[in-house]
This record gives C-alpha cells, structure tokens and sequence, in this order.
C-alpha cells in the first residue's frame, strides 16, 4: 500500500524547526531490522564482533573520510545496534548554481550521514551473502540527541562506553 498521509500519520520524530546540517554534537542509535542480533555478542562485559560487526564499526569509523565536515568521538557497535556520537563542524557546505544562485546541500545533515552509513553497511553485507539471504540489515529511521553540554556529552559518552558491561538490562536486548 502507498503511504497515505490521512491513514499513516507519520509524525516526525525530529525537533520541529532544527537545522541537523549545523554545528554540533549529536547522539544518534541505529538498530538492527527487528533488533536481530547481526554484528556478534557480549562476552563477560565486552562486545565481540563478528564479520557483519566489523563491517558496521569499520564503516562508522570512515565516516569523517566520507564528510569532511564530520567528527567521530566514542561509539559502539552491539549484537543488534550503533551506538555513536558525531561532531557537526561546519555548516552545510555551500555551492553556486550557474555564479548566481547559492544553495546549500542536504548532504552534510545527520539524517544524510546515517543513510549513508547504513547503505554502505547494508551492501557489504549483502555482498557476502548468496542472493537468498540478502537482508535489510537496518530498521527505518534512527533515534538521535542533540548534545547540548558538556555535562551532557560525559554522561553520554559513559552510557556508550558502559553499554556492553549493561547489556542484559539495556532495553536493545531482546
């Protein structure tokens, strides 16, 4: 069935009016298609991965080649979610059309660096498997935070560091 916007209702989860293609520090969770555990498992507090989970954090961690204007801090890959936060540290670059016009690009927003990063996780996963087992490896959408301080920024950086010891009490676990 084609989206209806009277029967589906899709709300944004998104800060209503917020620029994600701006400066700054976000925490963003991607999680797996029905939370399958894809990426390898937690052994006594710590967070092996598998062939698909090294795929995933290699991938994360070239993101700042992909955009320059991006900056890793701590991340985690778990059995069936990323965990990371990302730096924003310049605008969305801008461009001229025709000398005249200026324009920005989507390309640098945080939504664009997820969908990238879950495309490329996505094919070189699919890219292992025999045509029967390709996958859809990513739920839609992803959850994301806005860090507003650096209070903040502790906190969650411990909860991404801390998420493997926790894993049997973190809501990601079923």
């Amino acid at each position: 069935m084609a989206y209806n916007a009277n029967i589906h209702q899709r709300r944004s989860i998104r800060l209503k009016g917020y620029d994600y293609g701006q400066e700054g520090a976000y925490f963003v969770t991607l999680c797996t298609k029905n939370r399958a555990h894809l990426f390898g498992e937690v052994e006594g507090g710590e967070m092996k991965l598998n062939q698909f989970g090294m795929i995933a954090s290699q991938e994360w961690a070239k993101t700042p080649e992909v955009r320059m204007n991006v900056v890793l801090d701590v991340f985690i890959i778990m059995p069936n979610h990323l965990h990371g936060i990302l730096f924003i540290t310049e605008s969305k670059t801008e461009a001229r059309h025709d000398d005249v016009t200026p324009f920005l690009s989507p390309s640098q927003t945080v939504g664009a660096i997820v969908r990238g990063y879950k495309s490329a996780v996505t094919k070189q996963i699919n890219a292992l498997l025999p045509e029967a087992e390709k996958m859809t490896v990513w739920q839609r959408n992803y959850h994301e935070h806005i860090i507003r301080n650096a209070r903040a920024h502790q906190y969650i950086s411990a909860y991404i560091s801390n998420n493997p010891t926790r894993w049997k009490a973190d809501r990601f676990f079923s």
